[in-house]
């Protein structure tokens, strides 16, 4: 039974992580920064869980006495677009916390994260962060830089990583359906206009990367590191 630590867990593409790796009968604990949330997302999936913040040093710090000691998957798929969240500004503060927010929602807490959990990491472990496919010039501004920072820190972090046995990798979604992240401003206009531009003719799932997430961390990809999985129905080309 694997050691597997899934941030942002508590709903969408991370509650269908963990439950993927719940199924297998590996222990599972979700973070988050919604207690009530996580509270019955663990209760569902069986798994443990702890709330706090990943994109803050001191709470993540706090934290670890709650994640298992030893870990042997790490899934980070905490952050999500915070520009969704804000009024649009072109002050020059509110354009800098602009970019900030998503920096650390999307890359600091990954760098956070996976550095206090490095030394708990088991030989053979793996780290798995979830990307998005607005780093490949799709658009979406701090969001996309911000996942396009992640995939340039994955590449150090595999060297890094490396001589102990430990891969890391990205999986780079498209659109995914089923999940908070267009925080319900998604038309079905907007659903079409990027369906058209895959190859199968449908969105994602949750489950669609949850796969991948478990092939990444299989035995059968000892020898996958540093990369990128494009999951995105070919929106995306990964050539």
């Amino acid at each position: 039974m694997r050691e597997v630590v899934v941030t942002g867990g508590g709903t969408g593409i991370g509650y269908a992580i963990a439950a993927a790796f719940a199924a297998l009968g590996d222990h599972v604990t979700i973070t988050g920064r919604r207690d009530h949330v996580l509270k019955e997302a663990a209760e569902r999936l069986g798994a443990a869980y702890a709330c706090f913040n990943a994109a803050s040093p001191v709470a993540v710090s706090e934290a670890l006495a709650d994640l298992p000691r030893t870990v042997d998957v790490l899934v980070n798929n905490a952050g999500g677009n915070t520009n969704l969240d804000r009024r649009q500004s072109d002050e020059l503060m509110d354009v800098a916390e602009a970019w900030w927010a998503n920096l650390n929602a999307n890359l600091m807490s990954a760098v956070l994260v996976t550095t206090a959990l490095a030394p708990r990491m088991s030989k053979g472990g793996r780290v798995i962060s979830i990307g998005s496919i607005a780093a490949r010039g799709t658009g979406s501004g701090s969001y996309g830089a911000a996942k396009a920072a992640m995939e340039s820190w994955t590449a150090d972090l595999a060297a890094e990583l490396g001589p102990k046995g430990i891969t890391a990798n990205i999986v780079s979604p498209g659109l995914v359906v089923d999940t908070e992240f267009f925080r319900g401003r998604l038309t079905e206009d907007g659903i079409r206009a990027r369906v058209e531009n895959t190859r199968n003719g449908r969105p994602g799932t949750p489950a669609d990367v949850a796969d991948t997430v478990l092939y990444l961390a299989s035995a059968g990809a000892r020898h996958v590191t540093g990369q990128v999985l494009h999951v995105n129905g070919g929106a995306y080309l990964g050539r």
